[in-house]
């Protein structure tokens, strides 16, 4: 639940708390609470479909349409399928792979936030400050990179802005003691390394990252979530 929520807190825009507030009022038991199991599944479906429709058809205002029909589903007590707004996979995928995923757009964050925390296994800390790495370094990516590799998803992971900041123009090889902390600072102390796990494992599996791995990893991350689209009954 926990997880879902905080992926929801990086959506690019804040018309989820709306829809979730209308959620709330149309389901809480006489104690004011829940059933944590169908909630659960309404995040899950919401961050999907937010998330995707940010691609296909960016813009708030565009976003007002289907989101409060759905608010109105709730309200008469039916459940939110988004069943007038469904993607059409090959269409959507197509979509996110010749999307620019700049620093910039807050839907850059958000799907990173989701490829990060969609795994059990990645630890949740909420009380972490995230930045955008750019796995194959900036200062190097300028000369070897075409734009569209250097800002795909593929080429990009959270990463705490404690580590970003030192490691942000290193070498892959370099970074790799940054991502899993194999390093002393200034005062002789060993630092932590970073707590997403895909960094950790690439640094633990890999001596370079390459214009290759990272063609691999955004087909990877895009057809992941286009996955996660036709699981939660978004497509068409």
């Amino acid at each position: 639940m926990l997880r879902r929520l905080f992926i929801l807190k990086y959506a690019p825009n804040n018309l989820w708390t709306g829809i979730t507030s209308v959620y709330f009022m149309a389901n809480k038991d006489a104690d004011n609470l829940l059933n944590d199991d169908k909630f659960s599944l309404f995040l899950e479906k919401i961050t999907a479909f937010t998330f995707a429709y940010a691609i296909t058809n960016p813009g708030v205002n565009a976003l007002r349409t289907p989101i409060y029909a759905e608010m109105v589903k709730l309200i008469n007590g039916e459940n939110v399928d988004f069943c007038d707004h469904k993607f059409e996979a090959k269409n959507t995928k197509n979509m996110f792979l010749n999307f620019a995923f700049y620093n910039s757009k807050p839907i850059t964050k958000a799907l990173l936030t989701w490829w990060a925390f969609h795994i059990p296994q990645q630890k949740l800390t909420i009380n972490s400050k995230y930045q955008i790495e750019h796995i194959f370094a900036n200062n190097r990516n300028s000369e070897t990179l075409s734009e569209k590799d250097r800002e795909s998803l593929g080429n990009k992971s959270l990463l705490e802005s404690r580590i970003n900041i030192r490691a942000s123009d290193y070498r892959f090889a370099d970074k790799k003691k940054y991502y899993v902390g194999s390093y002393l600072n200034k005062n002789g102390k060993r630092q932590d390394g970073t707590d997403i796990q895909e960094l950790r494992q690439l640094a633990n599996e890999k001596d370079d990252f390459t214009e290759r791995d990272i063609a691999e990893r955004n087909e990877k991350i895009i057809c992941s979530f286009i996955e996660h689209l036709k699981n939660n009954g978004l497509t068409e």
